[in-house]
């Protein structure tokens, strides 16, 4: 590792360290200059705004979430079973940031934000949370209907989303009841899996996959 890239790596790991234990609004480059013991002119340098180190946490979030999920896709074919797997891995790569996810949900919150993860910004770190749906799909021995497989990892992205927004606001020990949910939404989506191969219940999905597609578009 070059001077350069451990001078990137020494903000990286300063501003998420900061992200845990400060929350979003009270770190700032200044901040992660000092502890960096690093000028701010060349914290700047590698990192023009806060936004920048935002998306750089979810990267890293999404790279320890594809780590995780690793042994448990080697596990099994079953796609239920990968799917809890992949949520629940989920949820363990973003715990060490649940007490200041509202800071963060706060700052993303609004349509234009830099810091969202459904805005231009965010599309690389987007791109390897689907992947990991994706994966959990292809990997699979379950019969699914070619055009429900193709689309399914970007409907379970989303809605891995929405387990995420829960899990913000989730105040039980270990966020339990999130886990939970994970956990019953997924044997229930086993439970109704094989209905999709019947004529009437392929064209309610695929509308419902249109719907996802056209709201991601």
């Amino acid at each position: 590792m070059g001077k350069s890239d451990e001078t990137r790596n020494k903000i990286t790991e300063t501003a998420l360290t900061s992200f845990r234990e400060r929350g979003y609004e009270q770190t700032t480059i200044r901040l992660i200059a000092s502890e960096a013991g690093i000028s701010v002119g060349n914290a700047y340098y590698y990192f023009p705004t806060k936004n920048h180190l935002v998306q750089e946490l979810y990267l890293r979030v999404q790279s320890e979430h594809r780590e995780r999920v690793a042994p448990i896709f080697a596990s099994t074919t079953d796609l239920p079973a990968r799917l809890e797997g992949a949520l629940l891995a989920g949820l363990d790569s973003l715990s060490p940031y649940h007490d200041s996810a509202p800071g963060f949900l706060s700052a993303a919150i609004s349509p234009t934000s830099a810091v969202s993860p459904f805005g231009a910004d965010a599309a690389a770190p987007r791109e390897l949370a689907i992947s990991v749906f994706r994966d959990a799909v292809d990997g699979s021995t379950n019969a699914i209907p070619a055009e429900l497989r193709q689309q399914l990892p970007q409907l379970l992205w989303l809605l891995y989303m929405g387990l995420a927004l829960f899990w913000v606001y989730d105040n039980s020990p270990g966020q339990k009841r999130t886990r939970r949910l994970a956990s019953r939404g997924s044997k229930l989506f086993g439970m109704v899996l094989p209905f999709a191969r019947l004529p009437f219940v392929r064209g309610a999905l695929k509308e419902a996959l249109d719907i996802a597609a056209e709201a991601q578009s």
